[in-house]
């Protein structure tokens, strides 16, 4: 008997393209449709902080699927396509040009968007953030040799666009409110890492700031005033502050919304015909025992074929561990499982060359663990994460003790 279901999936990421591949994969033969807000079919980011971002280069390789791939598998694909409303009573959501389309069900992949500053000078032109294709071409063009960046905000994000435009010959400033970037993830002894490198490659890395103010002069950015006073100048400001997922249309359906949508580990909502993936889904992780919301590629990536065999009523594999990596300049890291910068750290390795380990511990077991530029030591790291176990502290940090020896 044919399946007469109409399964829709709102968002254009990479969440979405792999959530439409898994119910294929996992036999779902109704009707399928991805509506994608941008008009690009569903791709990768990493890339638009990365080589693309470097070089503006290789984004054919950044697509999930091409368009072959989607008329192969029968998906209705449908980009420039913009959702305004969930009509739950009427199983329809609504596009931009007051189409309604039947769903069976819904999944939301609407990712997250990146935080903007609220402060006065934010709408200059000249003030860039980090999200699309389009956002990473506009910060390419203006990344040459004597250009002016000032970044505000010293997370992943911030970071990564500052190796990359050091590399491309510009003049970095980054601002940071905290004491060292990166320091909410990581702690002081990793993130005081990070720093050295920024300064060794030249950026003004200050940290401790406020910002006060965007200064321009006839509606083009001029550079950034501080608590302080100082103005720092700036050809361009690039606001990496963080992302706020997107919530408005769960919310304005009724679905239950806190620091994203809600949904058991399967990625159901309070909606029973309605599921969630990606930035946007803060689900129940159960080796975690907390629910999560985790932002990084590899959630969008190893997250959506849970979520459907979840809407096909099928049994729900574990999820992975949280995961992201990074590459700035010649350091390139790993990091698995999800620690807090209150936890105990034990590095193993050289910390100082950029070379090692970093443990986080709670109560004496591994919470997370980071590789910076040692490879293949991931299965052996998730390993000890997943085996909840106390370890020996000494062992842990000795290079000559195999980690398998450590479950």
């Amino acid at each position: 008997m044919a399946d007469e279901r109409t399964f829709v999936v709102v968002g254009g990421g990479l969440a979405g393209a792999k959530a439409v591949e898994a119910l294929r994969d996992k036999g779902f033969e109704g009707r399928l449709v991805l509506l994608a807000g941008e008009d690009h079919l569903p791709y990768e980011r990493p890339p638009l902080s990365k080589d693309y971002l470097k070089t503006g280069e290789g984004l054919d390789d950044a697509f999930v699927h091409d368009a072959q791939w989607y008329a192969d598998h029968d998906v209705d694909v449908r980009t420039g396509t913009v959702v305004t409303a969930l009509d739950r009573d009427a199983h329809e959501v609504v596009t931009e040009s007051g189409e309604r389309l039947h769903w069976d069900r819904l999944l939301l992949a609407t990712g997250s968007s990146p935080r903007r500053l609220t402060l006065p000078g934010a709408d200059l032109d000249g003030v860039l953030s980090l999200r699309t294709i389009e956002d990473s071409d506009r910060l390419r063009a203006a990344m040459g040799p004597g250009r002016r960046l000032v970044l505000v905000g010293g997370g992943w994000i911030g970071l990564e666009v500052a190796a990359a435009s050091r590399e491309a010959g510009a003049e970095v400033t980054v601002l940071e409110a905290l004491d060292l970037p990166l320091v909410r993830v990581l702690g002081p002894t990793v993130a005081r890492v990070f720093a050295d490198l920024h300064r060794e490659h030249g950026v003004d890395l200050r940290t401790g700031v406020t910002v006060e103010e965007v200064t321009g002069e006839q509606g083009t950015v001029t550079g950034v005033r501080l608590g302080d006073g100082t103005t720092v100048p700036a050809d361009t400001v690039v606001v990496g502050i963080g992302a706020v997922p997107n919530v408005g249309l769960a919310q304005e359906a009724g679905l239950d919304v806190d620091n994203g949508v809600l949904a058991d580990a399967g990625g159901r909502t309070s909606d029973p015909d309605v599921f969630v993936a990606g930035d946007v889904a803060n689900v129940e992780h159960p080796f975690l025992g907390r629910r999560v919301r985790v932002e990084h590629w590899a959630n969008a990536l190893d997250q959506p074929p849970l979520v459907a065999a979840a809407m096909l009523d099928q049994p729900t594999p574990e999820p992975q561990l949280p995961f992201f990596f990074s590459d700035q300049y010649d350091l390139g890291l790993e990091y698995h499982g999800l620690g807090s910068p209150d936890d105990e750290v034990v590095v193993r390795g050289d910390l100082a060359g950029r070379e090692f380990l970093a443990f986080w511990l709670h109560d004496g077991v591994v919470s997370a663990g980071m590789n910076v530029n040692v490879w293949d030591v991931g299965d052996a790291v998730k390993g000890l994460i997943r085996s909840r176990a106390r370890v020996d502290r000494a062992k842990l940090a000795d290079t000559d003790e195999p980690l398998e020896n450590l479950t």
